[in-house]
């Protein structure tokens, strides 16, 4: 049934306005929700007497316990109380998730009302019908926590970046994450390549280009290929098509809208598109090799990415003889150590056989990965410390 998927439940509706109701019913269902609707509470009895008398503060009066009763106010995921109900629910206890809705709402008391019910939003429809959509849609979807979101940039050319990004996808996976690993680099080749997965069936990233507005996260996961136990969304081998900011914003908020885990490989150079991945990230993962002219050339990766991320990190990746030590290598870029990957001799041809990167789990690469996962998973904030 729409709109119980699981950890999504139903929105509720509050008001008797017949044409407003007419609209939200239609904006639930083009989310592909199934509301509860509550059409109103009863007058109180005895409010308004001969004499004249204005009624009590409804506050204090039966209404609010008419909606705190009501098929999910509390429980709800979201509440859209009309305009015309908003002083009815004044005295309803306070939740998150309560939006409030009309047409008409140049009054401007109707921010007071929006105070007095602890509503998170005023929204003036037909304007805010987009949002709105995006709102109920995410409830439909189950949008809960969202997914912990990790990029991996290479501190200079060469760095294993995509190896490492690779590894950390397929660890998650096999840990029973809900994982999607997404190739932020449309010249690195395609993700898809070193999960043995090229031929895949599934849509890459041009099939995006054209994406206007939200990207449903359910049907994104769908669409993509699946390797390994976690979804791919990666670049294909024909002409270069340039997918547009705002699509990949979509795309990536998408994808961590059902939670679990995402792991982004990221370019070097930091453009505009980039930037919009960057913004959405926990956390960036930097490797860098134990060497000075890499971590010289990192410096300056790390310089354009701190502008937008807020999180860097540093992965050493082995140890040149008579190189730096991790320590040394992150104090020099000003960054947190996340941990040190040795260099893992046969990879490259096990990969070229078809062994993803990680496949093995006593491998060093491995056991950096599910270290690092039972860190981060684990911790209140989903970033490791």
């Amino acid at each position: 049934m729409a709109g119980s998927a699981p950890g999504g439940g139903r929105p509720l509706i509050i008001t008797e306005d017949p044409l407003l109701l007419d609209d939200l019913l239609r904006l639930c269902a083009a989310a592909g929700a199934e509301p509860h609707v509550h059409h109103g509470l009863p007058e109180r009895a005895g409010a308004v007497g001969a004499e004249g008398v204005e009624p009590a503060d409804p506050a204090l009066g039966p209404e609010a316990d008419g909606v705190a009763g009501s098929a999910g106010w509390e429980t709800a995921p979201l509440v859209l109380v009309g305009d015309d109900a908003a002083r009815r629910v004044r005295g309803a206890p306070r939740r998150a998730g309560v939006f409030l809705v009309g047409r008409e709402l140049d009054d401007p008391l109707v921010w007071q009302r929006a105070v007095e019910i602890g509503a998170e939003e005023v929204l003036r429809l037909p304007d805010a019908e987009s949002l709105l959509v995006d709102r109920i849609a995410d409830v439909v979807e189950g949008a809960g926590r969202p997914a912990l979101a990790v990029g991996v940039i290479g501190g200079s050319g060469g760095a294993g970046a995509s190896t490492l990004a690779c590894a950390l996808a397929l660890r998650a996976a096999r840990a029973g994450e809900r994982t999607i690993l997404i190739d932020g680099d449309p010249l690195g080749g395609g993700m898809d390549v070193l999960l043995g997965g090229e031929s895949a069936e599934g849509l890459r990233w041009p099939d995006f280009a054209a994406s206007r507005g939200r990207v449903g996260a359910g049907a994104l996961e769908e669409s993509l290929p699946e390797l390994h136990d976690l979804r791919v969304l990666s670049w294909d081998r024909g002409d270069r098509v340039v997918v547009p900011p705002a699509a990949i914003r979509s795309v990536v908020a998408a994808a961590r809208r059902r939670g679990g885990v995402v792991v982004v490989d990221l370019p070097r150079r930091v453009d505009e598109a980039v930037a919009e991945v960057l913004a959405q990230l926990d956390l960036v993962l930097m490797v860098v090799p134990g060497e000075l002219r890499s971590v010289a050339a990192a410096g300056r990766v790390a310089a354009g990415v701190r502008m937008v991320a807020r999180d860097v990190r540093v992965v050493v990746r082995g140890r040149c003889p008579g190189g730096l030590d991790p320590e040394a290598v992150a104090g020099l870029l000003g960054a947190p150590l996340a941990g040190e990957v040795p260099v893992e001799v046969g990879l490259p041809g096990r990969v070229a056989e078809g062994e993803p990167p990680g496949a093995q789990g006593r491998s060093a690469l491995a056991r950096f990965c599910d270290g690092f996962w039972q860190r981060a998973l684990g911790s209140a904030q989903g970033v490791p410390a």
